[in-house]
């Protein structure tokens, strides 16, 4: 499996139509990937919050619509990172927010394959929390028979979910991010702990530039079950060329199995 890892620079000055032109011309150019993954709220800012409600859409907007699009032209299933939810139906959660993060993964025809609403929201009394509704779901498919789950960012922080993935059986784990510079090595470790503890292929697909005062922290990276990063991005815009072995999932529980000996 061949799979393009986008790592997205942007700052403020950049206008969001002319940041999703520039993002369905990268998508493009990846065509020959078997996978495509961009980061969480490249068309929002995701710590633009003040923008959220007006960058809202639905599931199957004008961005949702681009991106199926071009993961037809191109022939690849395309994780669209994520974006500002707002329902076309009026609906809230039950805190009465109407605004989710939510994932969006298309396969190669450009049917949309799986939703994914963020579950652990980050900002602590601000930002999603305070805005947004809380994801209750996990979200599962096969990428070419590979059996896929999808977190988001801040839930990298929360082992406990991958463990509920792992007994669904899923062996790639695709996972957008906004993760601050400030934090960056936080983010190198846990990605690649996630790996190592539940015997999985991770991606982690962050965002770089600068938006909102905040420094975003690049370092998107593809890791594979034993570990082993197999490629890692800098600091700056950059797409990551990997292929994986998704075999070597079942060779590295099988030769190590430590998921066995799970007691609790």
């Amino acid at each position: 499996m061949k799979i393009a890892v986008i790592q997205l620079a942007y700052g403020d000055d950049e206008p969001l139509d002319e940041r999703a032109d520039r993002v369905i011309d990268l998508v493009r150019r990846q065509r020959g990937h078997d996978l495509v993954v961009l980061p969480e709220l490249w068309s929002a800012g995701c710590f633009d919050d003040h923008a959220w409600s007006g960058a809202a859409q639905d599931i199957t907007g004008e961005v949702s619509r681009r991106l199926g699009e071009v993961a037809a032209e191109i022939g690849a299933y395309l994780h669209g990172g994520s974006i500002v939810e707002r329902p076309a139906d009026g609906s809230t959660g039950p805190e009465g927010k109407d605004l989710w993060n939510t994932s969006l993964l298309f396969d190669r025809s450009g049917a949309r394959i799986a939703t994914y609403r963020k579950i652990h929201r980050f900002g602590f009394a601000g930002g999603e929390p305070k805005l947004m509704e809380a994801g209750e779901d996990l979200a599962t498919c096969a990428i070419d028979g590979v059996p896929t789950g999808l977190t988001t960012c801040y839930d990298l922080r929360f082992p406990e979910l991958y463990r509920q993935y792992v007994d669904r059986g899923v062996e790639l784990m695709l996972v957008p991010a906004a993760w601050p510079m400030a934090r960056v090595e936080h983010w190198r470790v846990l990605a690649q702990a996630r790996a190592i503890e539940n015997q999985m292929f991770v991606v982690a697909c962050n965002t770089a530039g600068t938006h909102a005062d905040t420094e975003m922290g690049g370092r998107s990276a593809v890791i594979d079950p034993l570990g082993k990063v197999l490629a890692e991005a800098g600091t700056e815009e950059q797409v990551l060329s990997v292929q994986i072995d998704p075999a070597q999932v079942a060779q590295a529980r099988r030769d190590f199995p430590v998921l066995d000996d799970r007691r609790l």
